[in-house]
């Protein structure tokens, strides 16, 4: 067994930890800043240090924000788990208990986050809190946002550009869009041009119910041939798996039924741009319950990343 560097413990205090946490979930250190407490310049050094300590970047600035290496992607998981064991040690008696709670989690996600995370959700519930359970709303932008102010929804799962004050959030995982079709489809072999993409017929999802959102993922929605428009990707998805229409689709969603709908995923920069999904919370008073949550939907992501 390797011997402990004591005196790289003792470089390695809590405030780094935290540092590094917020700038893996925000990708930005303003951002990290303002969630800590803290100014730009103090978590710009702390970032100075961690890559001091760990010999590597970490962080690499990018157009769109912080892009961590791969030795940050490593070292995420482990130091979100110090920080929560350190957390546990701070935790009064009477806190959340996981296996003892009965609590219902309420929570606010688009159709396409809920089919994606939801089964390994309910499996940690079942392994860890057996007697909780959570309820999935569909409710998406500003609605969502609203009804986690006036406390009807715990936590809220989605695309959101901006955030109203008392509401803070972290980046879950980036995703892009890409094209599906069934496999053996009769005019498509593994990839497709714009051309052939537009005379295609096309299932849109929109889950606003308009046609904004889904019009959003093609190049020229005015020249495409639009066979139906459904609110939900999974009907997108089941449609496409039956027929010769082709749908776009976030990939993650797509990797994960590819497999038992018979689907073939096309990669095509102009199926749409990449967006990032967070896990949105309310600022406040510390809720060890909502805590224990948020940890079960990040091992959760974690589980359906395709690599």
């Amino acid at each position: 067994m390797k011997d402990i560097d004591t005196a790289d413990i003792r470089r390695l205090d809590g405030s780094l930890l935290l540092v590094f946490r917020e700038l893996s979930r925000t990708r930005r250190t303003t951002e990290a800043a303002r969630r800590l407490g803290i100014t730009q310049s103090t978590v710009s050094h702390a970032l100075a240090r961690l890559r001091d300590l760990f010999g590597d970047p970490l962080f690499v600035r990018r157009p769109y924000g912080l892009e961590p290496t791969p030795r940050a992607l490593e070292l995420a998981p482990r130091i979100d788990g110090l920080i929560d064991m350190a957390g546990a040690l701070m935790t009064p008696e009477g806190g959340f208990e996981p296996a003892r709670s009965e609590r219902c989690f309420r929570l606010a996600a688009p159709e396409f986050v809920a089919a994606l995370i939801g089964s390994h959700l309910a499996q940690t519930f079942q392994r860890e809190a057996p007697r909780a359970s959570f309820a999935v709303d569909f409710l998406l932008g500003g609605a969502a946002l609203e009804a986690l102010r006036r406390g009807e929804i715990d936590l809220v799962l989605g695309q959101f550009p901006s955030l109203p004050p008392g509401i803070e959030a972290e980046t879950l995982y980036q995703d892009r869009f890409c094209i599906v079709v069934r496999k053996r489809h009769p005019k498509v072999r593994g990839a497709i041009d714009k051309r052939n993409f537009a005379k295609l017929p096309n299932v849109f999802a929109s889950p606003s119910g308009g046609t904004s959102i889904a019009n959003a993922t093609i190049p020229s929605p005015s020249i495409v041939s639009t066979v139906a428009l459904v609110p939900h990707w999974l009907t997108a998805l089941t449609m496409v798996s039956a027929s010769d229409a082709i749908a776009t689709c976030p990939r993650r969603l797509a990797k994960r039924m590819a497999g038992a709908l018979d689907l073939q995923i096309i990669d095509a920069a102009f199926a749409g741009p990449p967006f990032a999904v967070s896990a949105v919370r309310r600022t406040g008073p510390a809720d060890a319950g909502i805590d224990w949550l948020l940890g079960a939907v990040r091992a959760a992501v974690r589980a359906t990343d395709p690599g």
